[in-house]
């Protein structure tokens, strides 16, 4: 749709949330070598310059050794672009989840293996196109269409309320993807916040 590739906008939206701090200057880096992004000090730099990440969650979980950290660590690691989005790319067991977002966030705080959730952002700047973003989790994810089209249908008759509805899960790539409408047409910019459980 016209508009959508403009529709990922910075939001300074602050969530409850544990977040490592990452201090120092941190040394050059890249991606390992299987080009996925590594969530250390260093690694996040590297995302930050290069504006993408990949993560590998083919196995249906997401690992904090697959990522540079410790197995067991609490450390819960977020990615923010100050400047721009980030292309993030999560591969699942059959298929990837894909988006334009500036913030990434990972729940770790446990002393488990893996992480529990992945989350980002998307944001729209009206409502025709966050139902396309809606639209879009539909036929990407398999988040359930009759739900989606019901959420949008009152929602289109009340443009200028307030909603926050869950919508999924989606399973279709072998990962759990929700999407948490926070809609208020009061408001210039909506967020969706997308979370990507381990299957």
């Amino acid at each position: 749709m016209k508009g959508l590739a403009a529709t990922f906008l910075l939001v300074p939206l602050l969530l409850a949330g544990c977040v490592v701090p990452y201090g120092g200057t941190p040394t050059p880096a890249t991606a390992s070598a299987d080009g996925l992004a590594r969530l250390d000090r260093a690694g996040i730099a590297q995302i930050q310059a290069s504006k993408s990440a990949r993560l590998d969650m083919t196995s249906g979980q997401l690992t904090k050794e697959s990522v540079g950290l410790g197995n067991g660590t609490s450390q819960a690691p977020e990615v923010e672009i100050k400047n721009g989005v980030m292309a993030l790319s999560i591969e699942g067991p059959r298929g990837t989840v894909r988006a334009s977002t500036d913030r990434l966030r990972l729940n770790g705080m446990n002393n488990g293996a893996g992480f529990s959730e992945i989350t980002y952002f998307l944001t729209a700047s009206s409502l025709d196109d966050y139902s396309a973003l809606v639209r879009d989790g539909v036929d990407r994810y398999g988040l359930p269409r009759e739900s989606a089209e019901r959420w949008i249908e009152s929602t289109s008759s009340q443009p200028r309320g307030k909603s926050d509805f869950a919508l999924g899960p989606g399973t279709s790539t072998g990962l759990n993807v929700t999407y948490d409408l926070r809609y208020d047409g009061a408001k210039e910019n909506q967020v969706i916040i997308v979370h990507v459980n381990p299957s």
